[in-house]
């Protein structure tokens, strides 16, 4: 009998399962070590703060989502099911449903709101992953590996923000139009976010604060007293998505 290496892979996930079962996400420990996949500057750690009523004045604008989704060929699928998507809007509500008031701000109620991977300090998706095809680096980017991915999904069961996309179906056809600096996907695979790592590496801010005309995205390094993101986190009052979990975004939102 023949097995191929990804039917091998995921039997191996199966057998995983049964050995975590009755866990949940966040009591899993993490593996022993991890493999060292880059090399990011010493003593940052990237952040990024979202201003919704920006946003908000900016009217229908889309410019943040079409940035991000054409420089990492993310495919326009139709079919919520199969969608997949690396940022998009979310009500306020859905997006903090442990917000502890009755009484959410006027302004923002039933809004749209920006959401994307969280890039957690305690990841719950990094430690479920059998193949360690998913990473945290230590300037706090959570990496993807689409080579290692087996498409077992548990880290879409893990992240609780719903940041995971999966590859239903081959994403190639899909694209309206392929950016060749950046790889393309396969059916069976998990994606996200990676907080254009790519862009970073040459000194460049991600694509979707680069092409947010309303400056509603401020990104920097939260370990320097200096920067935008730790002025703004001084002078404003932010929250950020269910921190109940204790995975500690770097995603902030100003109220």
């Amino acid at each position: 009998m023949s097995i191929t290496r990804r039917g091998f892979f995921g039997a191996a996930a199966g057998l995983s399962a049964l050995a975590l079962a009755g866990k949940s996400a966040l009591e899993i420990q993490p593996p022993q070590s991890e493999p060292d996949r880059g090399a990011p500057a010493a003593g940052t750690r990237w952040a990024l703060v979202i201003d919704p009523r920006k946003c908000l004045d900016a009217g229908d604008c889309t410019k943040c989502l079409d940035a991000c989704h054409k420089a990492h060929n993310v495919p326009a699928i139709a079919e919520p099911a199969h969608e997949v998507k690396w940022i998009w809007k979310a009500s306020f509500e859905h997006a903090f449903p442990s917000l502890q008031t009755d009484y959410p701000p006027d302004d923002l109620r039933d809004k749209p709101v920006m959401v994307l991977c969280n890039h957690c300090d305690n990841p719950p998706c990094v430690r479920v992953c059998p193949t360690q095809a998913t990473w945290r680096r230590d300037d706090g980017i959570v990496m993807m590996d689409w080579h290692r991915c087996i498409g077992c999904r548990y880290c879409v069961a893990a992240c609780p923000y719903g940041s995971r996309s999966f590859n239903w179906q081959d994403p190639r056809p899909s694209l309206v139009q392929t950016n060749p600096n950046f790889p393309t996907r396969s059916k069976g695979v998990v994606e996200k976010c990676t907080l254009c790592e790519e862009r970073l590496a040459k000194g460049e801010p991600p694509a979707c604060v680069e092409a947010c005309p309303a400056k509603a995205l401020v990104f920097g390094n939260l370990n320097d007293p200096a920067s935008e993101v730790r002025s703004l986190l001084r002078a404003r009052f932010t929250i950020r998505r269910r921190p109940e979990l204790g995975t500690r975004p770097a995603i902030y939102y100003i109220v």
